[in-house]
């Protein structure tokens, strides 16, 4: 009998921690944290390498990444961008101090995958943007396809990343897109295969 009551426990504080691993965001209202036109933020877009250290919202957040690749057309499940024969294939990490997350576009949500925070080896040698507060890492994962094209991979990450400029700049926030990064530690430290590709990194923050 203890040793039910033990297991029940156990199995029960699983159930909480694992239920604490994910960070559910608030819907995106891109109109209510900004008024900018696009034509305004293409004529203001630019590219922001040091940053001050405040926290961003998940307000803005969520912002950020549905612009970046998230479903706008909840009937089909389509994205905000456009990719190779709709494989969907990038998928966004965040990283920041309390650890790495993956962005969930269907749920509208960050699942944890990692308690470590990965804003250094993203970083690399160019240490002024590790102070950003968030760092997005565009990975393409293309392990269901029979035949992984980089090509489209590049060509994919190329669309979110314009998406990240874009909104952080009608929200008022820097980002800069990065190629630079500690290959080999991030994809150990991910556990990445063949078929994953590390393409491209976005510190954001408000710039210094």
């Amino acid at each position: 009998m203890k040793r039910t009551i033990i297991s029940a426990i156990a199995a029960l504080m699983c159930i909480v921690a694992t239920a604490q691993e994910r960070i559910q965001l608030p819907t995106p209202q891109p109109e209510k944290l900004t008024k900018m036109t696009l034509m305004d933020a293409l004529k203001m877009r630019q590219s922001i390498r040091e940053f001050v250290s405040s926290e961003l919202s998940n307000e803005h957040l969520s912002v950020i990444l549905w612009a970046a690749c998230g479903i706008n057309r909840p009937e089909s499940g389509k994205l905000t961008n456009p990719t190779a024969r709709n494989i969907q294939d990038i998928k966004v990490y965040v990283c920041r101090a309390d650890g790495t997350w993956l962005y969930d576009a269907k749920g509208n949500a960050l699942v944890k995958v990692l308690d470590k925070d990965l804003r250094g080896p993203i970083a690399g040698m160019q240490a002024s943007v590790k102070e950003a507060p968030v760092s997005l890492l565009l990975v393409s994962d293309q392990r269901n396809e029979r035949r992984p094209n980089r090509d489209w991979a590049f060509c994919d990450a190329g669309y979110v990343s314009q998406n990240i400029y874009l909104a952080c700049t009608a929200l008022g926030m820097g980002t800069v897109a990065r190629a630079m990064m500690d290959q080999e530690t991030l994809q150990k430290e991910l556990g990445f295969g063949e078929g994953q590709f590390l393409v491209l990194n976005h510190p954001i923050g408000f710039a210094k």
